[in-house]
């Protein structure tokens, strides 16, 4: 399928590995160039030189914290007039209720929400006025279902979901798209973390965590990199222009929800 893509420019953040790796990867393959950002420097610059090899796109790297102001200024100054924007960001660390206080919540209101919206506002109106443009912001499935451990993430995603339902409504006419990607557990350093985190509580191997949790998916395993990307692609696609303010479950069935 042509995603009529192909001239593109795109910002993808926290695109050095993972997900956001994946999203960068499978919007090159389409020909978009990129800007592609990450805190650290070495292993961005790496996966931006793989994705030149690969595809041949022009690629420029922002190694910068996007939860920071500075952060945030260096990537919107790089982007220049972008037509695509992918939201990405690591999730805070899991723990029970009692284990938060407010510097807690503001560390991920910030990583959340706040820069994700930052992002929008200041990259969206350029979109408004060319008449076209996409944002895909990767959350997580717990907007959907709340996972306990992850209650940092679970509030600020949702705060970011429902800025997106309003704002994506008020943008639409204008030929801009913005919906969020919710994955469950891929097969990433974020689900090596949380399967850690199984192995150090039970005493049992890396191995036996990971056949327990895929266990608890009806896809009977953990996602990958490349169909999460693709599935970015597609939200960014010349296809789903009529696709507004959605919440896109990619979690191999794990959320019970008939809805």
């Amino acid at each position: 399928m042509d995603l009529g893509l192909s001239g593109k420019r795109a910002v993808v953040c926290a695109s050095s590995k993972g997900l956001g790796l994946g999203c960068a990867e499978a919007l090159a393959a389409a020909g978009v160039s990129l800007v592609m950002n990450a805190r650290g420097a070495e292993a961005l610059e790496a996966s931006a030189q793989a994705i030149r090899d690969t595809h041949g796109v022009d690629v420029e790297t922002v190694a910068a914290d996007v939860t920071t102001s500075e952060g945030q200024a260096a990537l919107i100054e790089a982007a220049g007039d972008v037509d695509i924007l992918v939201n990405n960001a690591g999730g805070p660390p899991p723990g029970m209720w009692t284990d938060w206080d407010r510097d807690d919540f503001i560390a991920a209101l910030d990583a959340n929400m706040l820069a994700p919206i930052a992002l929008i506002k200041a990259l969206v109106p350029g979109m408004m006025d060319r008449g076209w443009g996409r944002v895909v912001n990767i959350t997580s499935q717990s907007v959907k279902a709340p996972i306990a451990v992850l209650g940092l993430s679970n509030a600020a995603r949702t705060g970011l979901t429902g800025y997106v339902a309003g704002t994506s409504r008020q943008v639409a006419g204008s030929g801009v798209t913005i919906n969020n990607l919710l994955p469950g557990i891929h097969a990433t350093d974020r689900a090596d973390a949380l399967d850690g985190g199984v192995v150090k509580a039970q005493g049992i191997t890396l191995d036996e965590a990971r056949s327990q949790r895929a266990a608890t998916i009806p896809a009977g395993r953990y996602g990958t990199r490349e169909e999460f990307g693709a599935a970015c692609a597609f939200l960014c696609s010349q296809h789903a222009g009529f696709i507004v303010g959605q919440n896109l479950l990619l979690d191999g069935g794990a959320t019970v929800a008939t809805i």
